[in-house]
């Protein structure tokens, strides 16, 4: 919510609203750091009975509150800060000092680990390189902008601050039953399976989310200029390099991701990790949410919290409870099947939304993209079948078997997404041009 609220200020350079907006949604967040604070409190409490796990108590309730400041500092100092950035289309800064911090959180991890270090140990130090990133973040931004505290809080303008947390709350909800369910019905080898398969496939979401997240800044500063044709120019351009790199990306991973695991894995016994059904709707969740993540970025980008909230919470329940019912008929690839079939009821319920407003576009827009994706999977796939492709043994042969497989998934969907949107795909390159450029 304060994303949007932002995006008009920032226009116009009106740095006394900036601040007003900016010191209501610090009171906000801070109260939500607090409640955060009594949920990993109650946490740490009950995790091991949960979990079932055999390890002392003492030593999970610590894990649990160790892992809990990290995000506590982020909810306190750092997230105001963050949204300001990707409001001003610069989250730019934030990334970089993701990635520093990501170096230097694994560089120390792996020495504290050498050095013979409990995990405890490890996390600890982990949670406090994390730290450093909304204390920086939040000096950063109180400079660049001028931010004033002495400006009274503008809560009217985060007005759906509450209907904004409830959109937080049905999305944490819906990307983390999956695990909690595994967790608790099929106990912590599945949970093993399914981290493996999430630290892969998870990846490879974050990847294209961060290729593909700069939009919403973007968005929102032609809807508050009323730049309605743009609007629909430019986010059909989005769509379509959405399309390609989910395409390219996770087709290339639902071919790869077995010989993968099989490397990885080797020597481990305990359990059976190479699952074909799994690790293929594994694929399709998490494809399904980059797919719904530019229709969710533009709504949020118009400031439309309440008039959606509802359809956020129906997600998290047709989630819940289908995984609930699924597991225990279906096992592990039960859980996967109720969050595909919630993550398209929601994407299903954007387009209709988007027909009806903002992008007044008809609903076949969609489908028709739909379709291109599907029949370039498809094209991928047959390829990749008729090449004589052989299992990799070795990280080198599977390094080498990867970069093949992703020109041939990179040029099918490059080529027919030129002949079907031929405009969005010359459009792309002229901006990725004067991006180099600069």
């Amino acid at each position: 919510m304060t994303r949007a609220a932002l995006y008009k200020p920032l226009a116009y350079t009106d740095n006394e609203k900036i601040s007003g907006i900016t010191n209501a949604s610090q009171d906000f967040f801070r109260k939500i750091a607090f409640m955060f604070v009594a949920y990993a409190l109650v946490l740490s409490v009950g995790f091991k009975q949960i979990s079932g796990t055999d390890m002392e108590w003492s030593f999970t309730s610590s894990l649990v509150l160790i892992l809990a400041t990290s995000t506590f500092a982020q909810y306190y100092f750092g997230i105001t800060s963050t949204i300001i950035l990707q409001a001003d289309q610069r989250s730019y800064v934030a990334t970089l000092m993701q990635i520093v911090v990501v170096i230097m959180n694994t560089a120390i991890s792996v020495v504290l680990l050498r050095l013979g270090c409990s995990i405890l140990v490890v996390k600890l130090a982990s949670s406090g390189i994390y730290i450093l990133r909304p204390l920086l973040l939040n000096a950063i931004v109180k400079k660049q902008y001028s931010l004033r505290k002495d400006v009274p809080p503008d809560n009217e303008a985060i007005k759906q601050r509450w209907n904004g947390f409830g959109h937080h709350i049905a999305f944490y909800i819906h990307n983390n039953i999956d695990i909690m369910i595994v967790t608790i019905a099929l106990g912590l080898k599945w949970v093993s399976v399914y981290a493996i398969y999430y630290m892969i496939v998870g990846g490879i979401k974050n990847i294209v989310v961060s290729l593909t997240g700069g939009g919403e800044a973007a968005f929102g500063n032609m809807i508050a200029k009323n730049e309605h044709d743009v609007l629909n120019t430019r986010f059909h351009m989005i769509e379509t390099l959405s399309s390609i790199l989910i395409v390219v990306f996770f087709t290339t991973t639902g071919i790869l991701i077995f010989d993968f695991i099989a490397i990885y894995a080797k020597g481990v016994n305990d359990i059976n990790y190479i699952y074909i059904t799994f690790g293929m709707l594994f694929v399709v969740s998490e494809a399904l949410h980059c797919i719904k993540q530019q229709y969710h970025a533009l709504i949020l980008a118009a400031g439309h919290y309440k008039e959606t909230q509802i359809g956020a919470f129906v997600e998290a329940a047709i989630n819940v409870i289908l995984s609930l019912i699924f597991v225990h008929y279906f096992g592990v690839i039960g859980v996967l099947m109720g969050t595909i079939i919630a993550t398209s009821v929601r994407l299903l319920e954007y387009v209709l939304y988007l027909r009806k407003t903002i992008l007044y576009r008809k609903s076949r827009v969609f489908f028709a993209r739909l379709l291109t994706n599907l029949l370039n999977v498809g094209l991928i796939l047959i390829c990749c079948e008729i090449l004589p492709f052989q299992h990799a043994i070795t990280y080198s042969s599977w390094i080498l078997q990867a970069i093949q497989t992703l020109l041939i998934a990179g040029f099918i969907t490059l080529g027919c997404n030129l002949i079907i949107y031929r405009d969005d795909v010359v459009g792309i390159a002229h901006r990725l041009k004067a991006v180099f450029q600069r």
